[in-house]
Parts: structure tokens; C-alpha cells; sequence
């Protein structure tokens, strides 16, 4: 495989879905999804998978799946997942990817939704540990509507974030620090509860526990 994730970022097709992507859902309220949470969703996509031994031409796929799995939201926050597999598809089509490694991305981006994706692969298990660990207050638009709002408040409340595999104990720990004058721990279960479950099935499905830190004290 020549294609790589510096050649897809490069695209001006994937620039302008990004950038509308982020546009998008600000207008609606949501937290950045633009490029920053591309890249480190496609890091740590990479990092898990290198973790696990996995070779250089899956590590790319996954990073790639990484930086373009929320580009449906330029279409519809519903079912985004899908509709970016078929947007993915399209420019990754264009952009000559044999045929074999874009379906590991399209279903590792159709999968990546905790209302309704599932663990299928290697690099869809990757991308969902690497989404959901992608909380932290960089994301957080509009810090004057914290009290009002739940999701920005949470986010905004976590001042540190690390994703930690460790193949010794075939494990893998999001450590988060949190802020509690912010926003308290049970907040964040409010919200984050269900993305916390998906991650420990993305987990199991790489045969690794999966474990939640927060300020120190584990709570899965």
C-alpha cells in the first residue's frame, strides 16, 4: 500500500469535509470534531494496533479510519457513521486505494458509533478505544454556556487525558484527570457511561481488559 494518511489529510476533498465536518456540528452545539480530533483519534488508532503487533500497512489503515470517521457529520449527525463510510469510500476510491483496504476502513468507520456500531475488526476495535478516549477540555467551543450545558461542562472538567496499552497485563487504561469543581465523576458516567461500555467490548474483542482511571482511582 503507497496510499498513507500524510497523502489523505493532503486531499482537498478530505480538507473541505473535515473543515464542514467541524463547521457543522458547531452549529449545532456539539464539541470540535475537525481536524485536531482526526489526528488524535488516527494517532492513537496507530498506537493501539503497533501495540498489538499489528503490521505497518494495517497500522496506516487504522490511522487513516482514525482521521476520517466522523466525516458523515458534514451530512447528518444521525447515523454519521455510515454515511462517512460512504463518503470515505468515495475519496478513497478516487484516490486509488485498492478496493480490500478501504472496506477495513469503511467498516471500521461504519462501526465506530456507540448507538449502533460493534467491534468487527481489528482496526474497528482500535478506532472505537481511540474515539472514545478523545475527551478533554481543547474541545470544548464556548466555555461561557458550561453550567447549561452537560457534555461542554465534562469535557471541559478534563484537564488530562493518556491511553495506555499494556501488553504484559493485556490491558488497556484511559487515565483521565478531572477537575471535580467542574465537574463531578458522576457527571461524566451521566454522559460517558455507554461510550465506556463499547470501549471494554472493543477491548474484549482484542482479548484486552479495558480500565478507566480518573484522578488517580480506578473505576473499571
Amino acid at each position: 500500500m503507497t496510499l498513507t494518511l500524510r497523502d489523505v489529510q493532503a486531499h482537498p476533498r478530505v480538507k473541505t469535509l473535515m473543515s464542514k465536518t467541524n463547521e457543522f456540528l458547531g452549529v449545532i452545539g456539539y464539541t470540535e470534531h475537525g481536524q485536531r480530533h482526526g489526528k488524535v483519534v488516527a494517532d492513537n488508532t496507530r498506537l493501539i494496533l503497533e501495540a498489538l503487533g499489528e503490521d505497518e500497512r494495517t497500522q496506516e489503515l487504522g490511522a487513516i479510519a482514525g482521521y476520517l470517521h466522523d466525516v458523515g457529520n458534514v451530512i447528518n449527525r444521525d447515523h454519521h457513521a455510515q454515511s462517512g463510510a460512504f463518503l470515505a469510500n468515495k475519496v478513497l476510491d478516487e484516490m486509488d486505494l485498492p478496493f480490500e483496504d478501504t472496506v477495513e476502513i469503511i467498516g471500521a468507520i461504519g462501526n465506530h458509533h456507540e448507538g449502533d456500531g460493534r467491534p468487527v475488526s481489528k482496526i474497528a476495535a482500535a478506532l472505537i478505544l481511540a474515539d472514545k478516549a478523545d475527551t478533554n477540555r481543547t474541545r470544548v467551543r464556548n466555555t461561557r454556556q458550561l453550567m447549561s450545558d452537560i457534555h461542554d461542562r465534562v469535557n471541559y472538567a478534563v484537564t488530562d487525558t493518556d491511553l495506555a496499552v499494556n501488553m504484559g497485563e493485556r490491558s488497556i487504561t484511559l487515565k483521565l484527570m478531572v477537575d471535580t469543581r467542574i465537574a463531578s465523576v458522576m457527571e461524566f458516567f451521566e454522559i460517558f457511561l455507554d461510550r465506556m461500555m463499547m470501549s471494554k467490548r472493543a477491548a474484549n474483542f482484542l482479548e484486552l481488559e479495558f480500565h478507566l482511571d480518573i484522578n488517580g482511582s480506578r473505576l473499571l
